[in-house]
């Protein structure tokens, strides 16, 4: 039997997939790894946490498994995306910890190039926003010690985290990326395809950091950490590796991935689409040189709200509690909790933004507080779809393929087709962002098949249709319109 890995690195965990010829999910592991907040809105990882744990997944999977390197024909790498790393070019130590995508240090630069930001979104498609690595890389360059001089000097490589498992995996013989992730840094000029030496001029980067850029399955090196040469032949960040999971390779097709944040990408075909309504301009995919576009809405806390119901206020003690203690909640009360722990994201870009909670009553309690909670995201991925309807016109029959943790909650996709007024589709694998991963660098390896037949094999699991009577939708959208209001800070 022949295998494809999937390593799939995420914010607050490592995992290893391994599928089979079929496309099947074979084996899996995963490894969680620790969270800093070394200050207000600060997110940190230790680079070598994030190393480790892919290592340790990848062998364990194959030990489970009962194969050697043997039996696997490539491996696809998927990653948290804007995650920033810079490390020495010989001895690949990371200058700093990991600077993760959430982290909003860098919201002060923003705000002083905010006169920039017509030239940056036009060519990169992106906001001039904390988000992305480019600002965060400066950081770097400016706050450790003896940085920037060894960057001068072309001893500092950058990348995000997929640039730097390639390096470490092939011995440091490989800086090499992908589209998707370098559509990601702020640098990237998505309608020419090349680095933009005059945003990296602008942020004072040097252009010799930078890795190259491949397609999405292309050939990034060999790693022999399986105990054998194994090719890595597939690479995306983890929302567009998603979105090809989910096959959604027709201009038009929307997919939304519920993890720690929520990504909702809608190809619009070969044409890049400059929202004017603080959507992103990004790179789907990339096949044969020729890219692929996407409108995307960033939506920072998601899942993430759950685990705050778990950790931060101890109401449940897992993520599946949250269902059934939402179910007892009191149909009478109407509470709008608005997650801006690090900010809001699409539309609003506010990164000063911070959570709050409106509709408070002596009844409200655990289940009003976990109800709210499961709505947010609803509410949110509605914000997202209105800008994306009064950017590119009326989407039709919209129907939205969903994936990620979250979505296995029936209560919260059934409040999600309710609150957009549209059928929600789940598929049969929710694993579709380690699936995207697996079929770039199984295709590649001729193992699975193209496009086309790719897509014919996604199957649907559910679909769930709206219920909620049209008024109803838009009295409580209307009241979460007003919340969100509440919170902004500009």
């Amino acid at each position: 039997m022949t295998y494809i890995l999937a390593i799939d690195q995420g914010t607050t965990s490592s995992r290893a997939i391994l599928f089979d010829a079929d496309l099947k999910i074979a084996a899996t592991a995963q490894q969680e790894f620790t969270q800093h907040f070394p200050d207000s809105g600060w997110v940190e990882h230790d680079v070598d946490d994030l190393w480790n744990s892919v290592q340790q997944t990848c062998r364990t999977v194959l030990d489970k498994q009962g194969i050697t390197a043997t039996d696997v024909a490539g491996i696809g790498i998927t990653n948290q995306r804007e995650t920033t790393v810079v490390w020495d070019r010989e001895t690949g130590t990371p200058v700093h910890r990991a600077i993760v995508w959430q982290d909003r240090r860098t919201a002060a630069y923003c705000r002083e190039m905010k006169s920039h930001e017509p030239m940056v979104t036009a060519r990169t498609g992106l906001l001039m926003d904390p988000y992305f690595s480019s600002t965060k890389l400066r950081w770097i360059l400016e706050n450790v010690d003896g940085a920037r001089a060894k960057a001068e000097a072309g001893k500092l490589l950058f990348g995000t985290v997929d640039s730097y498992l390639i390096w470490k995996l092939t011995g440091g013989q490989r800086h090499v990326t992908d589209a998707t992730n370098a559509a990601r840094t702020m640098l990237y000029n998505i309608h020419e395809g090349r680095w933009d030496a005059e945003i990296c001029k602008l942020l004072n980067v040097p252009m010799d950091m930078l890795p190259e850029v491949l397609d999405c399955a292309a050939d990034f090196g060999t790693t022999d950490l399986l105990g054998g040469q194994t090719p890595i032949l597939g690479v995306a960040g983890d929302q567009q590796a998603a979105t090809v999971g989910q096959a959604c390779f027709g201009k038009g097709m929307l997919k939304s991935t519920y993890g720690t944040g929520c990504f909702a990408l809608l190809n619009t075909g070969d044409t890049p689409v400059t929202s004017t309504h603080r959507l992103l301009g990004t790179i789907a995919y990339q096949l044969d040189g020729k890219p692929t576009y996407a409108l995307e809405g960033s939506i920072f806390i998601a899942g993430a709200v759950v685990q705050w119901l778990r950790d931060g206020l101890g109401i449940i003690g897992q993520a599946s509690d949250t269902q059934p203690l939402a179910d007892k909640a009191d149909p009478q009360q109407r509470l709008y909790l608005v997650p801006a722990f690090t900010g809001l994201g699409a539309p609003h870009w506010d990164p000063d933004a911070r959570g709050a909670i409106f509709g408070l009553t002596r009844g409200s309690g655990p289940a009003e507080f976990a109800r709210a909670a499961l709505e947010s995201v609803g509410y949110q991925t509605r914000d997202l779809l209105e800008a994306m309807k009064a950017d590119v016109g009326d989407l039709g029959k919209t129907v939205l393929r969903v994936d990620g943790g979250m979505s296995a909650s029936d209560w919260s996709m059934q409040f999600l087709s309710d609150i957009l007024g549209a059928p929600v589709d789940r598929p049969e694998v929710l694993e579709t962002t380690a699936l995207g991963a697996a079929w770039l660098a199984g295709m590649r390896a001729g193992v699975y098949p193209d496009q086309a037949g790719f897509a014919e094999m996604w199957a649907l699991e559910k679909r769930f249709e709206p219920k909620m009577s049209e008024d109803e939708r838009a009295t409580r959208y209307a009241g979460w319109q007003d919340a969100v209001s509440r919170t902004l800070t500009r």
